[in-house]
């Protein structure tokens, strides 16, 4: 979809209705379900992440930038993610945490950036972190400046391939809490993208798909 298309429905995106849980649970591993029911996080003192889910023109197309993390001793290592990362206390709130995130991951300036939504946060017992997505537009087009000390490759996912239903699988993984698992997954560029990060990518493909007039 042209950009400047993509623009003209963000106002229906900025009123639409958030599925929430509905959306979250297509692309939740069977395991994960009774927790995302009980919402485990209560009594866990959990700690607070957020998340940008950017888009911007590429070639005047629009696309959807994400990341592959690095390798490192950790839950999430290798894995791919929105740009983003953990609240800092001198942080005004968690959309300037998803905006400064994105600044020191791939280079973005937060002047660039508009932050139009606020999606359903969503908590991630193997990390014990609660993550508060935001949806963002950049018109600029972006030329990205990832630090590799965190990210080893970006991702630039162009809208028509995001809301095609062709890249949505079923895989066998083994994960930080059972092995050899099946789970829904997204297939993007040969990399599997499943857990916390399909499932706020199946939030927000639901949104947008009921605002786009089914087009795709």
């Amino acid at each position: 979809m042209d950009f400047q298309e993509f623009l003209q429905y963000v106002p229906k995106l900025i009123e639409a209705r958030l599925p929430a849980f509905d959306a979250h649970i297509k692309m939740a591993p069977l395991e994960r379900i009774e927790s995302l029911k009980r919402n485990q996080s209560g009594d866990k003192n959990p700690r607070i992440a957020a998340v940008m889910m950017l888009f911007y023109p590429k070639n005047d197309k629009t696309h959807l930038v994400l990341i592959l993390r690095n390798s490192y001793k950790g839950v999430h290592s290798a894995q791919i993610a929105f740009p983003g990362g953990k609240f800092e206390q001198e942080d005004e709130n968690y959309a300037t945490t998803a905006l400064r995130e994105t600044h020191e991951e791939v280079g973005i300036h937060p002047d660039k950036i508009e932050i139009v939504k606020t999606f359903t946060e969503l908590y991630i017992p193997p990390s014990n972190f609660i993550v508060h997505p935001f949806l963002g537009i950049c018109k600029e087009q972006i030329t990205f400046r990832p630090d590799p000390s965190e990210v080893a490759d970006i991702i630039e996912l162009p809208l028509s391939v995001f809301l095609s239903d062709a890249i949505i699988v079923d895989t066998k993984l083994t994960t930080s809490y059972a092995n050899d698992i099946s789970v829904p997954a997204f297939e993007i560029e040969k990399h599997i993208v499943w857990g916390a990060t399909a499932m706020m990518l199946s939030e927000l493909k639901e949104v947008l798909k009921s605002v786009i007039d089914n087009r795709f």
